[in-house]
């Protein structure tokens, strides 16, 4: 696909003229529904866009968005790409029970972005107003809401290479940093991802459904940015709608006839697992084209699973499962399954694997342990991909190495921070800190450099241990953490993960010893410590990913599950919240006398 905009500000403008019948769909979190043709957001963002300018922000100023409701994060988003104002989306608060560390991170965040103006949801203003005295660039908060003007905004003109937003990494394994998205940059990628080497969507035929926050570059550059650079329509669910009824999702895809979803691997095993015989025997998912899979390395046993049960019941076409590879220093996406084939899969002799990278075939009869690695396809044109060892040589064709990128989509690196910019992007390429190979010109990833675990001279991934720990009965899927510890001879492995179900110190003990049993009969390997945990114990990034080195840094410190997203009691939780609204009335005060 070739769109016909050179900038997305160019797309906010003239959507309309060219898709006047399409444009974004919002549920609110009861599911009822608000539609806005294209035309009709050109006209609302550009009566945000006023009251942005009126605030006293110009093109370059960077605004903080941390707004729950779709509706209003995606106006006000898309309002500061027309006028330049750079937007940096950030997370809402995900529990009660981490607020101290949600204040002090979106701080962080806010002042080296040098925000200065933060907008927020009405539900949000007291918690978040203290962030005006914590950020010294900060000169005010405003609701969502409040940003609506009655005036003609003067558009400033917007070039490709302009900064359109800032992306700041969910810090997985590493602190925040904010990454240099450009339009050019988005046009590249969006293109990509929505022509025919790509999704293949188009505005006539296709509708996309999407759950995703939009704080996180799958939901917001996949479901915001590029349908309005192709003018396709989109149906927005709000996360929290998701997170409490897994399965309106289907439901939404079902109604709308939709052909077009993303979602993390652990999406698709809960909705299968909560999805009711009568919910099965209503929903048609024949004109699905894509349920696309990214985020972590993919379990291939979910995705097999959840089309089992989704082909048998609701005519959903096998061949629909896309894994795709991708991350936020290449705008969002490197690399799809085609459209038409079905997900594809290496099984590999794990001992040589695990000993020198390399990828030798087996087949399903063959006796030795082996790994299951999915193909995520090939990557887009005008774009490479290769295998590189430390020193930045091409690795041969299946040979495992960091997997680096080099093209249009690369972004330019991170805000005003020159040091992680050239340690990240080298001699042309971009560096993903990403273990995989090439085979057969597709990528298949394995892991990350940094959560490797060396035992005894063999490589192991953590995902390969954490998925057979998962299918332990009792052990949280998608909740469990492979480290290492120093041992006395070399290092040891230990297992974090949380329980299903609350369990008394029998039970525990029978779960950790299942666990081990399992582990060493199917990887040969003897955890030297098990730990189970709450739900809701372990650390994880804003968009749901497992935090390993922060979880092995806890572990090494005796302060394991202490500091997950629903870790604190109730009468703590209380008090926290009290502070920090308290905090919040203070700092909103002074503004209003200053004032």
């Amino acid at each position: 696909m070739t769109t016909p905009f050179s900038t997305v500000a160019e797309a906010i403008a003239l959507a309309g003229t060219h898709w006047p019948k399409n444009g974004y769909t919002f549920q609110d979190e009861a599911g009822a529904e608000t539609p806005y043709s294209f035309s009709e957001i050109e006209q609302k963002t550009a009566s945000l866009a006023y009251g942005i300018q009126a605030a006293g922000l110009k093109k370059g100023d960077r605004i903080g968005i941390i707004v729950v409701e779709p509706e209003q994060f995606v106006l006000t988003f898309l309002a500061a790409l027309r006028l330049g104002v750079v937007p940096v989306p950030l997370y809402p608060p995900l529990s009660m029970g981490n607020l101290d560390a949600y204040a002090q991170r979106t701080a962080t965040i806010l002042q080296s972005a040098g925000a200065r103006m933060l907008v927020t949801s009405a539900r949000l203003q007291n918690l978040l107003w203290s962030q005006v005295d914590l950020v010294p660039s900060l000169e005010r908060l405003v609701r969502a809401e409040d940003l609506v003007a009655s005036g003609t905004p003067t558009f400033p003109e917007i070039a490709p290479q302009d900064i359109a937003f800032l992306q700041y990494t969910s810090g997985s394994t590493s602190d925040p940093k904010g990454v240099v998205v450009t339009h050019a940059n988005l046009v590249a990628n969006c293109s990509a991802i929505m022509g025919p080497h790509g999704l293949d969507l188009n505005h006539v035929d296709d509708v996309g459904v999407s759950w995703l926050p939009l704080y996180h570059d799958m939901g917001l550059i996949g479901f915001v940015i590029s349908p309005i650079l192709a003018g396709v329509p989109i149906v927005f669910i709000p996360t929290i709608r998701f997170i409490k009824h897994p399965t309106c999702w289907l439901d939404t895809i079902s109604r709308h006839k939709a052909t077009a979803s993303f979602a993390p691997n652990f999406a698709y095993a809960l909705v299968a697992r909560k999805a009711r015989p009568e919910q099965l025997d209503r929903w048609d998912l024949s004109r699905m084209k894509v349920f696309g899979c990214g985020a972590e390395p993919i379990n291939p046993e979910t995705m097999r699973a959840f089309v089992e049960v989704m082909s048998s019941r609701c005519g959903l076409r096998r061949e629909a499962i896309l894994p795709a590879y991708g991350m936020a220093e290449a705008t969002l996406a490197i690399s799809f399954k085609p459209v038409a084939d079905h997900m594809r899969t290496m099984l590999v002799d794990a001992e040589r694997f695990q000993a020198d990278g390399r990828v030798e075939a087996v087949d399903e009869g063959f006796q030795g342990a082996f790994f299951e690695h999915v193909s995520c396809g090939t990557w887009f044109p005008g774009h490479e991909v290769s295998s590189q060892d430390a020193e930045g040589t091409l690795l041969p064709e299946g040979v495992e190495g960091e997997l680096c990128l080099r093209g249009p989509s690369v972004t330019p690196g991170y805000f005003e921070n020159p040091e992680a910019t050239a340690a990240a992007f080298k001699d042309g390429w971009l560096r993903t800190g990403d273990l995989g190979y090439i085979l057969d010109g597709e990528v298949y990833v394995t892991g990350r450099i940094k959560d490797l675990i060396i035992l005894n001279g063999r490589n192991l991934h953590p995902q390969s241990i954490e998925w057979v720990a998962a299918q332990v009965e009792g052990v949280r899927k998608g909740n469990v953490v492979a480290i290492s510890r120093p041992g006395p001879a070399s290092e040891e492995l230990v297992l974090v993960l949380e329980s299903r179900e609350a369990q008394s110190d029998s039970q525990k003990a029978a779960l950790v010893q299942e666990v081990r049993t399992r582990i060493q009969q199917e990887m040969g390997i003897v955890p030297a410590d098990v730990v189970v945990l709450a739900v809701g114990s372990l650390p994880k990034t804003s968009s749901g990913k497992l935090q390993r080195r922060k979880t092995r840094q806890e572990y090494l410190a005796g302060l394991v599950g202490q500091t997950g997203s629903r870790t604190a009691g109730a009468s703590a939780d209380t008090l926290t919240l009290a502070r920090h609204m308290a905090r919040g009335v203070w700092s909103r005060t002074k503004a209003a006398l200053r004032k």
